[in-house]
């Protein structure tokens, strides 16, 4: 039974009326997947972290800014969501579902948080539906047990993971990898270990050769005891935000293919879901469950 980690409150976040973030997306998936015959004993529930453990790896002005309703008005239109203290646990939460994915992975080899994947977050600001970033956090918690020297992040969202990028661009123990779409969010990239930007209106076939491609060159360079894979599924050809051309199958051959290669190396795979935005939020669920299937956690 592959480990899953979830919490209601990721789905627990009250928006105004035709925001752009598909907040029940996260019990969408939960519901799905028990649906399919998933026992509810696979699930984990986790804690949130403190802020004073997000400012050990975060700005300590920023975090308590954040946390306490200070930032100005300006920052918070740049991460997208009004503030609320709502807003702020599920963040915590969000964070700890990551750590505790990671760990769990670390033990049975793969597991899965059914949220994750908030790369726009920096040391010192937050962006794009993104306060704090999840993946870093969680590759320096990896990071702090003895058998593990370096952390890949595979970050197969449309969107560049800048945020990720440039916490980790002086740490030599984080490896990052970004495939994503070139024109598209975020319009200044930062400079990840490997990038890999794709023209708009990629397919299948282009996609996957140049994963592919992507991951030989990674893993030349790199000899990870642990993989943390964003699994962002805005790639999709139905995505709002999305901009290329991949179906619901190349998703599908996609998370297979990271994962097998995960599996092949002997290396943990911490999985989150990442990025996806139809309004369809069956359609959309529907497109997230390819991981739980590459996964092999449904048929």
């Amino acid at each position: 039974m592959k480990p899953l980690v979830f919490h209601p409150i990721y789905s627990q976040l009250n928006l105004p009326v035709r925001h752009r973030f598909p907040i029940q997306k996260y019990q969408g998936i939960y519901d799905a997947l028990l649906k399919k015959g998933v026992s509810s004993a696979a699930f984990s529930q986790p804690k949130a972290v403190t802020e004073q453990q997000l400012a050990e790896v975060f700005c300590p002005q920023y975090v308590r800014a954040l946390c306490h309703g200070q930032l100005d008005e300006k920052a918070m239109r740049r991460i997208g969501f009004p503030w609320s203290s709502q807003l702020i646990q599920r963040s915590l939460t969000a964070v700890g579902g990551t750590c505790q994915t990671a760990h769990l992975a670390a033990e049975h080899g793969i597991a899965l948080n059914l949220t994750g994947g908030y790369h726009h977050g920096f040391r010192d600001f937050g962006s794009g539906f993104c306060l704090f970033n999840d993946l870093y956090f969680a590759a320096q918690q990896m990071l702090k047990r003895i058998a593990v020297d370096r952390v890949m992040v595979i970050d197969c969202d449309v969107h560049q993971g800048d945020g990720t990028a440039k916490l980790a661009e002086n740490d030599a123990r984080i490896f990052t990898l970004s495939v994503h779409c070139e024109r598209n969010f975020p319009h200044r990239k930062q400079q990840s270990d490997v990038d890999i930007g794709l023209e708009k209106g990629t397919t299948d076939a282009e996609y996957l050769e140049t994963l592919e491609q992507a991951l030989i060159l990674a893993f030349r360079q790199c000899a990870p005891d642990f993989v943390i894979y964003d699994a962002g599924v805005d790639v999709h050809e139905d995505d709002d935000l999305g901009l290329l051309n991949v179906s619901t199958q190349g998703v599908y051959e996609r998370d297979k293919l990271v994962l097998d290669w995960c599996q092949r190396e002997g290396i943990p795979v911490a999985c989150v879901i990442g990025g996806g935005y139809q309004r369809d939020i069956g359609a959309l669920v529907n497109v997230h469950l390819q991981l739980f299937r590459a996964a092999g956690v449904v048929a």
